[in-house]
């Protein structure tokens, strides 16, 4: 199967967004380079290395793999790198189903910290996805488990979602 053209795909609108997911993980690895590019809209993001493996209306899953660039001096993977895990599975639950006529932006981000988080991380967030642009805040839950299935750390994302300008 042929690579899809990437030269359009857009990660700025929610439209655009939605695109490039579902044009490249129809690709083998599509997944992998949907994950890449991302990292490369959003450098910060991109810092941690996360990998998209599952986005739908209404839900998101992303893997962290512990590795040493992740590592805090406790030998667990950094608290920071935690909560940019949880900022990512918010995303893109939240950018993969506003509306086209939508543009969102984290406003606040908090956790909790349940045990330390050691081996592959998954995140899942599975918000109530708006089907306005009406200007609104809304709070998504994202829970951070290790490989056993235990709750690492839980986040409340606080997504601001408006109207893009034109």
């Amino acid at each position: 199967m042929a690579l899809p053209s990437l030269k359009n795909l857009d990660f700025t609108s929610s439209a655009g967004f939605k695109t490039a997911w579902d044009t490249l993980t129809r690709v083998p690895a599509g997944n992998k380079i949907f994950s890449a590019l991302l990292g490369q809209a959003a450098p910060y993001t991109g810092s941690i290395g996360a990998e998209v493996l599952e986005i739908r209306h209404g839900y998101a899953k992303v893997q962290l793999k512990d590795r040493r660039a992740v590592r805090n001096h406790l030998d667990s993977v950094h608290a920071i790198a935690l909560m940019n895990l949880a900022e990512v599975a918010s995303g893109v639950a939240m950018m993969y189903g506003i509306p086209a006529d939508a543009r969102g932006i984290l406003a606040k981000l908090s956790i909790e910290y349940k045990k330390k988080a050691r081996g592959t991380l998954i995140a899942e967030c599975s918000p109530e996805i708006p089907n306005t642009s009406e200007r609104c805040e809304y709070a998504l839950t994202v829970d951070i488990k290790d490989e056993a299935g235990d709750i690492v750390a839980t986040a409340i994302a606080t997504w601001l979602i408006g109207p893009r300008t034109k």
